[in-house]
């Protein structure tokens, strides 16, 4: 009987055995090219003597893959696998999570959440193409992405072995100064040093920055941290204005111009980060039970969720967005928690989608310095009706109506109060 441990699956197999299959034939490795899978391709192939494979999806780094295959291949690694997966990531993770209006603890827009799942997934897809018995990844074991990625690899390919290194027993690290210290030695190329230890994690919905001089909550994170927005102070002094079109709860265009999903994140990006919107920062709850400060910017998901809203406010009947504003804590929990693939999410999605039948129209967004503002949205299918809403003269809703709706609905406060006072 197989079981995981320590990061590793063993079994209860003689020790002769245990140790043949301890041998890893080939891993894929999840390869970011940051300071921990650095570091990672050289150990696997020291300690386990194995082939590596690495493997990095562009969910939006850009920059960040310019290199990524010298350095694999130089560190150690057989071959490097560089997917394009914007596409899919803009149209099938946060696209639904934007029709959810799913958003973590009324704070964070999930953006390193959302493309956990799908690294893993295509992380599963090549190890079966590759006929590699393991995956690897480099997340610690304090986090939320080794469940996210593991939870993905049960999900998808439950007989896979996993190597999670910062929970295995011959992983020797203590700290990223000590892993620094392991890559100079190997001359192994990272893009983090003492003096600036916190880490970023990008791609196309947002840029994370955790740890290191950014572990003191109290702490204002230094300027230079920042990527993909300028400061409010910094930023345009006249307000830019966008137009985006939804479909079905999905953005299609902006300004009138039809985009793909991935291109349409990519302009609003760079639009509402000139003019300094998306900046988070906020103290989290972990789902391993600790809370962590994280700094987060998410310029285009921002304004691309208050429009989205927007529009709903006009095309959705108010039970329907009561209801589904009610499931919304748990959709953005799910999707935090790592059980992108679990069942009940895919339930959840379901009614979700329905509610977005109608989510068809325009909202338009004033950026300015920091400040997202809906000023304006339409819908063919708007249900509002200034026939109704006038405070003028009409000749469609009689006030006195008001009367009885009101008293019908006070009776309770009424009983109560008569009670109370006879009492």
């Amino acid at each position: 009987k197989i079981i995981p441990h320590s990061g590793i699956y063993s079994d209860y197999r003689s020790e002769e055995e245990r140790t043949l299959s301890a041998k890893k034939k080939k891993v894929v490795l999840a390869y970011s090219g940051g300071l921990d899978t650095s570091v990672i391709v050289r150990w696997l192939i020291e300690t386990y003597h194995c082939e590596v494979i690495c493997y990095a999806a562009d969910v939006g780094q850009k920059e960040e893959l310019t290199g990524l295959k010298e350095k694999a291949l130089k560190t150690g690694a057989s071959k490097i696998y560089i997917d394009d997966l914007r596409e899919e990531f803009a149209r099938d993770f946060v696209f639904p999570a934007l029709r959810a209006n799913a958003i973590y603890e009324g704070t964070y827009l999930l953006g390193t959440s959302l493309a956990r799942p799908l690294i893993a997934k295509r992380q599963i897809e090549i190890a079966k193409q590759e006929g590699a018995d393991t995956v690897s990844h480099g997340a610690t074991g304090k986090g939320n992405d080794q469940v996210r990625f593991e939870l993905t690899y049960y999900a998808l390919n439950p007989e896979i072995k996993i190597i999670a290194v910062w929970k295995d027993d011959n992983w020797t690290f203590k700290s990223r100064e000590e892993m620094i210290d392991y890559a100079a030695k190997y001359k192994i190329p990272i893009p983090l040093t003492k003096a600036k230890p916190y880490s970023s994690d990008r791609n196309l919905l947002h840029i994370s920055h955790e740890g290191g001089i950014l572990e003191d909550p109290w702490a204002e994170p230094p300027e230079d941290i920042f990527v993909l927005t300028k400061s409010p102070e910094e930023a345009p002094d006249t307000p830019t204005y966008l137009e985006i079109d939804f479909k079905k709860g999905n953005p299609v265009a902006v300004n009138g111009r039809k985009m793909s999903p991935a291109k349409l994140m990519d302009y609003v990006n760079t639009v509402a980060g000139e003019n300094g919107i998306g900046r988070v920062d906020m103290v989290e709850n972990r789902f391993v039970g600790m809370k962590s400060r994280g700094v987060y910017e998410t310029p285009g998901g921002t304004v691309l969720w208050a429009a989205h809203r927007a529009v709903e406010s006009i095309t959705m009947d108010r039970e329907v967005m009561l209801m589904r504003d009610s499931l919304t804590p748990k959709y953005a929990q799910l999707a935090y928690n790592g059980f992108w693939y679990a069942p009940e999410m895919k339930t959840l999605q379901t009614y979700i989608d329905a509610t977005q039948e109608t989510v068809t129209g325009t909202a338009r967004m004033k950026l300015y310095k920091g400040n997202c503002t809906v000023v304006g949205r339409k819908s063919p299918y708007s249900l509002y009706s200034e026939t109704f809403a006038t405070f003028e003269k009409d000749e469609v809703y009689n006030q006195k109506d008001a009367i009885g709706f009101i008293k019908l609905n006070g009776l309770r406060l009424i009983i109560q109060n008569y009670l109370k006072n006879k009492s």
